[in-house]
């Protein structure tokens, strides 16, 4: 079934040889380009969703996924899983906060914790063996081999750890993605790219911190490569127990430099503030750096290229901008 190389240009699978995947957090930026891919490379998709759950951004593949709505019990996960009977499971859905106030525990724990746990539950009793986890950077402040940023980080690792007995009391195999900054084309998120962009559209002065901060940004087919190489190594029988890869540019840069970039590609001023807000609680001024290399993947897109893909830009050699000034890289660590 499988291809015997480790060769993202290669789709897993073919029309004669479909597998089926099953994929929580479907609805998102990140799990709406994977299931978009899936269906390109011919699997059978199969998502989770909720009663409140938007489809908005998979309408393009209307009809050519399989929907099964989640009710919040164990019971119903059970039976989606022997419903879908998947030969994989990515596991992607989350909530994503990064400052919690009291009234935001419950639901931490139910998105973050419990419908994991049950996802876990449903595989192990149903013979699915394979699993995708997504973690974050942000289970590593300040470089450290645990230590949470805020409460979501911290409920990345309790999962992780809660994983751990699935994998030693069943034949349960795990790979953990941990994430940074991930960025793309109508991305919805209220995250910095779409405050950059209003910035620029608008002209309106920007109170924001020094800007001395580093961000690692990957772009978002890059991020799909890395979830089908893990599929690919579960797939190939590769794992045994659980394993954890980084899913980093290897190339962070500072905010103040990335403003910069940015304005020099839209071709437009960026009225900031520098030093007009302090920096947030616990803010990561370096991106953790000791994750280990995803065997067969490594990041194509660079950022120049990939924010000229999401701003949809299209310039002549002579309309191009300067973007090659040492003074804009003078941030980024190699």
């Amino acid at each position: 079934m499988m291809q015997s190389k480790d060769n993202l240009e290669t789709p897993i699978t073919n029309n004669k040889s479909r597998i089926t995947a099953l994929v929580t957090g479907a609805t998102g930026f990140v799990g709406s380009h994977l299931v978009r891919r899936l269906i390109k490379d011919s699997w059978e998709a199969h998502i989770i969703t909720r009663s409140s759950s938007n489809l908005k951004l998979l309408e393009d593949v209307a009809g050519k996924v399989i929907v099964h709505q989640h009710n919040g019990t164990t019971s119903s996960m059970i039976n989606i899983v022997k419903e879908a009977e998947p030969g994989i499971v990515f596991h992607l859905a989350s909530l994503f906060l990064a400052q919690h106030i009291s009234e935001d525990i419950e639901h931490l724990v139910q998105s973050n914790l419990l419908f994991g746990v049950q996802l876990a539950e449903a595989m192990t009793l149903q013979g699915v063996t394979k699993l995708i986890n997504t973690g974050t950077s942000w289970q590593h402040y300040e470089n450290e081999d645990y230590n949470p940023v805020c409460l979501y980080a911290a409920t990345k690792q309790a999962f992780k750890d809660m994983l751990k007995f699935y994998v030693k009391t069943s034949e349960l195999k795990v790979i953990t993605l941990k994430l940074f900054d991930t960025y793309g084309p109508d991305d919805p998120r209220p995250k910095l790219f779409t405050l950059l962009r209003k910035v620029a559209e608008g002209q309106t002065k920007l109170a924001m911190s020094q800007g001395e901060q580093l961000i690692d940004l990957v772009y978002i087919d890059d991020v799909i490569d890395g979830y089908l190489q893990a599929a690919r190594r579960l797939l190939d029988n590769k794992v045994s127990g659980m394993e954890e890869y980084a899913i980093s540019s290897g190339n962070p840069i500072s905010l103040k430099d990335l403003v910069t970039v940015y304005g020099r590609i839209v071709k437009k001023p960026m009225p900031i503030n520098w030093g007009g807000r302090p920096y947030r609680f616990r803010e990561v001024m370096v991106p953790w750096n000791k994750g280990k290399n995803l065997p067969g993947w490594k990041p194509k897109v660079g950022l120049i290229e990939g924010i000229k893909r999401m701003e949809k830009t299209e310039e002549s050699p002579q309309a191009r901008p300067d973007l090659s000034l040492p003074n804009i890289f003078m941030g980024i660590c190699t």
